[in-house]
């Protein structure tokens, strides 16, 4: 007999806690617009039990993985391999992980240590919960279409590029019929909300979750984000706004709903869980004369196309500025590495990611993988292929948060934010994946079906 337990808890941070996700921009968050959630998913068929905690937030450090699993097997006993915690990657959330940005990096700014500490129980606290109040249960998974064909959203680095439209679901039902609990993965960044905002809010999952409330208003709803690194609603919304974000969240929260209307519902489920680490290639920037050269450079570029569009309400012409803007900030960024690294300043993204975790859930015949950090869709749509699987969900920001963006080769050659602003080397996406697949292979199989 399957068993599966569910709970959730506010992780909303007080008033005046600076707010992560556009880092360039500093925020003291005002207070919530909407509640933030640690949403935990328990399951047990008799021999193995796996959990899979979601978090609205922007980043989790592996550091703080570490410690979380460490308390929760002392509590309740769960395997400490047995866990994954992602993230939805909300831009209106606390820090929780290392920063990033180099102004802040160079101040000696670090991560609210009162907040997290105050997270880490609060995780620990849920799956303890999830698990000791496990019941009889049955299990459905499977993924409706809801992409940019729909206006929501699809590659932000190359309009019409490659994206991922599919929304998987996996919800747990009681005994008595009751949806208990819905875990939702999608692809695309909540960036509806800009650095104009100082609310805490968790962006269109938010409205994901109220549109699930709708149906079933006791379950637990959980968010992880997808391989969402170059994935945004840039060229399919209409503003950046709470309403552009209600309708992209309510349309992806019926496409959650018509999947577990037709969710086939079982009870003899099998799990299995394996994890790898590897270690990353971390990128030679060059030398701080050049890079100062470039950051002028592209400085003179930005403040030529603000001048001359900055006001203008014409959204192709807000696209020009704005990517100068994105493309400066990258080059910042990359400079600022450099100081740092030349000053021996310690950068916890590069201290507390490493190694790298590659963690793969089977349920049924569904794969769930773990990858940490931001990874490019092209990844994520070679793993679903290549896997094997009739479902294959890629949890991204799942056991850390890696020191930058899982760039392609041909993002790198292409340039941008995402490729000048992270410190991975070219080579370790293909090396990443190529365990992420290998980790696959040598998870045991369901037998059952």
């Amino acid at each position: 007999m399957f068993k599966a337990g569910v709970a959730q808890i506010d992780i909303s941070p007080e008033t005046g806690l600076e707010l992560a996700g556009y880092p360039h921009y500093p925020r003291n968050n005002t207070g919530v617009h909407d509640p933030l959630f640690a949403a935990c998913f328990y399951g047990f068929d008799g021999k193995t039990e796996l959990a899979m905690v979601t978090l609205d937030l922007l980043f989790f450090s592996k550091r703080h993985v570490a410690e979380v699993r460490r308390r929760v097997h002392a509590v309740c006993g769960l395997r400490e391999d047995h866990l994954m915690i992602s993230c939805s990657h909300t831009h209106s959330g606390p820090w929780a992980a290392g920063r990033l940005d180099v102004e802040s990096l160079e101040a000696g700014k670090e991560q609210p240590h009162a907040y997290v500490e105050s997270l880490i129980e609060r995780i620990t606290r849920i799956v303890a919960q999830a698990k000791n109040n496990c019941f009889d249960a049955s299990l459905a998974y499977g993924c409706e279409l809801c992409g940019a064909e729909q206006g929501v959203g699809g590659n932000r680095t190359m309009r019409g590029g490659p994206h991922d439209p599919l929304v998987s679901v996996l919800a747990v039902k009681d005994k008595s019929g009751s949806v208990r609990g819905v875990f939702t993965n999608y692809t695309l960044h909540p960036t509806f909300i800009h650095e104009w905002s100082d609310v805490v809010t968790a962006d269109y999952p938010g409205y994901i979750r109220l549109e699930i409330a709708r149906h079933a208003p006791d379950a637990v709803f959980g968010f992880a984000q997808g391989a969402s690194g170059n994935q945004s609603s840039r060229y399919y919304r209409t503003g950046e706004s709470f309403d552009e974000a209600e309708r992209v969240g309510t349309l992806l929260g019926k496409a959650v709903w018509r999947v577990v209307e037709r969710g086939e519902f079982r009870e003899d489920l099998t799990l299995a869980a394996i994890r790898t680490t590897i270690e990353p290639i971390i990128r030679n920037f060059g030398e701080e004369a050049e890079l100062e050269e470039r950051v002028a450079r592209d400085r003179v570029v930005y403040e030529d196309l603000y001048a001359r569009y900055g006001t203008s309400t014409n959204r192709e012409e807000y696209y020009l500025w704005q990517n100068a803007n994105l493309k400066l900030l990258g080059s910042e960024d990359q400079l600022g590495y450099v100081k740092m690294q030349n000053r021996g300043v310690q950068i916890e993204l590069l201290r507390d990611e490493r190694p790298a975790e590659v963690q793969v859930f089977r349920i049924g015949d569904c794969c769930v993988i773990g990858l940490p950090g931001e990874a490019f869709v092209e990844y994520a749509l070679y793993l679903k292929a290549m896997a094997g699987y009739p479902m294959v969900v890629v949890n991204t920001l799942a056991n850390g948060c890696m020191p930058g963006y899982l760039i392609t080769p041909q993002g790198y050659c292409e340039g941008g934010y995402e490729a000048d602003t992270s410190m991975l080397d070219v080579a370790f996406g293909q090396k990443l994946i190529d365990c992420a697949l290998d980790t696959i292979a040598r998870c045991p199989v369901d037998e059952t079906r």
